[in-house]
């Protein structure tokens, strides 16, 4: 029964995320991984809901540090302002380095961060998922792109993909890249 009370009590902290029963799936991801290829700027075209995502122009943008981690500055249009947050990503294990793990604060842990397929000039797809208790689960994927907008054929095929690897979309929704500055919002 204590179980069912924490499930409560933390459903109002995930209800802008995307939460599930059971455990996160667990898909395949990209298979010789090419970190370099990777680096550079992506638009973001659909995602499942994340609370820190609510405003338009989204994109990402990834370097490599000197230490050899990686910033990652996510920017968005949001209530008539730029906001950028930066981060750091780094490779968790490097016999799979499509798995990485992302963090936006000193003070939290790296969540997930899978790429589960790129081409590196045009598409990636990503999926990050927390177990709860093993209870229940909050996912987040992304479809990506170098353009802000893509063939509908491409977004298809990663909508697909993700589907085939076991992740619920019924909640994914486009960014709206309408209206955006080619220059982006990026400090390079």
């Amino acid at each position: 029964m204590p179980a069912v009370y924490l499930v409560l009590l933390l459903l109002p902290l995930v209800s802008a995320q995307t939460v599930h029963w059971g455990p996160c799936p667990a898909p395949k991801v990209q298979p010789n991984f090419n970190l370099p290829q990777y680096l550079g700027r992506w638009y973001e075209i659909e995602k499942l809901p994340a609370s820190s995502e609510r405003g338009k122009c989204i994109e990402a943008n990834y370097a490599l540090r000197e230490d050899g981690t990686i910033q990652v500055l996510n920017s968005q249009f949001y209530r008539e302002k730029v906001s950028v947050a930066e981060g750091t990503a780094v490779v968790q294990d490097p016999r799979e380095p499509a798995r990485l793990g992302v963090s936006f604060s000193y003070f939290l842990p790296y969540s997930p961060y899978l790429v589960v397929s790129t081409d590196y000039t045009s598409l990636s797809i990503v999926y990050s998922c927390t177990n709860v208790l093993n209870i229940f689960h909050v996912d987040f994927a992304w479809i990506l792109s170098r353009s802000r907008f893509p063939p509908p054929e491409t977004v298809k095929y990663a909508r697909e993909l993700l589907t085939k690897e076991g992740i619920e979309l019924w909640r994914m929704k486009p960014t709206d890249q309408m209206g955006c500055q080619d220059e982006g919002f990026s400090s390079n």
